[in-house]
């Protein structure tokens, strides 16, 4: 049973054969190709080969190319960085796009994990895409490859 705050890294699972897809947002591109390179480095540390990148313009753009990545792919793993300004609009970025992202895997029963960050300044992103195991697009590469095993099993 896992207490709410604590973590443990996930496994390596094996994903030769899998095919997954990388959507990138262009906005924020220094965060996002940072979030871009921890998730290649866990997808290759799976055995994953077969990797497709597709560029968004933005944040709200993810969940549509999820959505049709999704049909093609046994993976997406969604990368983004929306950072607070100060107006609302942050807000609707941040959940709009992460709603999207997960309806477009309930609505395929497709692995998509969720690499959008959303946090309040630059430092925050740059700690949350560095070069270490913490990076999330790595995270989410090592979560992608799981579902996507766990969801052929239940299929």
């Amino acid at each position: 049973m896992s207490r709410e705050g604590s973590s443990s890294p996930a496994p390596v699972v094996d994903g030769s054969g899998l095919r997954v897809c990388l959507i990138s947002a262009r906005f924020n591109d220094r965060i996002v190709d940072a979030l871009a390179e921890g998730a290649r480095r866990g997808l290759a540390r799976c055995g994953v080969s077969e990797v497709t990148e597709i560029t968004v313009p933005g944040a709200l753009e993810i969940p549509a190319a999820c959505d049709a990545a999704a049909r093609h792919h046994d993976a997406v793993i969604a990368l983004g960085c929306v950072i607070r300004g100060e107006t609302y609009h942050f807000e609707v970025v941040a959940d709009a796009s992460a709603r999207g992202v997960m309806d477009a895997g309930l609505r395929n029963s497709t692995a998509i994990t969720n690499a959008i960050l959303t946090v309040e300044n630059l430092a925050q992103a740059e700690a949350r895409s560095g070069p270490g195991d913490d990076n999330k697009g790595f995270e989410a590469a090592l979560g992608a490859v799981e579902l996507a095993r766990v969801l052929a099993d239940l299929a």
